[in-house]
């Protein structure tokens, strides 16, 4: 499962300034008091500051370790009453409807094609409120086909490394991130090593319009810069509000 081993590095790894702009993001779509749900929610870090705000929240991921992490975060938080729940994206069927469902940091990439994407949409218009709205992100096809191939990142300290290479997948729009990091192990006296491989894949906006209405969304809004700004032809990341209108 990917994130396994990973999610222990994700935190030291990811700027938490950009948790502070998706927050900020739902707040200004999102009226409270409400309830979310945020789906994929890795670890947990967005859950502390939506509830912090004033939101009524619930976290579902379908890494058990990334759900370990968010519990740890929320609790050294002091956040109370958040439900987590180990879950695929795929099928939210034991979830109550919500005020707004949310889905970040380009999670929806990971799935594997567009019948899976039709999938998850419908999904979570089934679980919003009538008016109920659904807010996430997603890279672009010039992410992917001009910024990503040749990107290289590595990180290390005196107990860890980590090496991370991204390539041009073989569908199109898609990219394979290569993930290697190595721990250091007092027990053994040696670094143990860890290999991931990622696989994203993202379609041009009209495909997610169509999806989108296709599941019963007739709202749908999309920006850049988490709501800042117009896309535009050099767009690496498309920020959707898609709103739950009942006719």
């Amino acid at each position: 499962m990917i994130y396994a081993e990973f999610a222990s590095f994700y935190d030291q790894l990811f700027d938490e300034r950009l948790y502070d702009r998706w927050l900020r993001f739902v707040q200004q779509t999102v009226p409270l008091p409400a309830s979310v749900l945020d789906v994929a929610c890795g670890t947990g870090q967005l859950l502390v500051r939506l509830q912090s705000a004033g939101f009524t929240v619930t976290g579902c991921d379908l890494s058990f370790e990334m759900l370990s992490l968010a519990d740890q975060h929320l609790q050294a938080a002091g956040s109370e009453n958040v439900l987590l729940v180990q879950a695929n994206m795929l099928d939210l069927t034991d979830f109550p409807q919500f005020s707004a469902i949310t889905c970040f940091d380009d999670s929806l990439c990971y799935l594997a094609n567009q019948a899976e994407m039709q999938q998850v949409f419908q999904q979570v218009y089934q679980h919003l409120e009538s008016g109920g709205k659904f807010l996430f992100d997603v890279i672009t096809p010039y992410q992917t086909d001009q910024k990503y191939p040749g990107y290289m990142y590595n990180y290390h300290d005196e107990e860890q490394a980590f090496l991370w290479s991204s390539y041009a997948g073989k569908q199109e729009h898609s990219v394979d991130h290569e993930l290697v990091f190595f721990k250091y192990e007092p027990a053994k006296q040696a670094f143990a090593r860890y290999e991931e491989l990622h696989h994203e894949r993202t379609y041009p906006l009209t495909t997610y319009r169509r999806l989108l209405q296709a599941a019963g969304f007739s709202h749908v809004i999309v920006t850049s810069d988490f709501g800042e700004n117009e896309p535009t032809p050099t767009t690496t990341r498309w920020f959707v509000v898609a709103e739950k209108r009942n006719a």
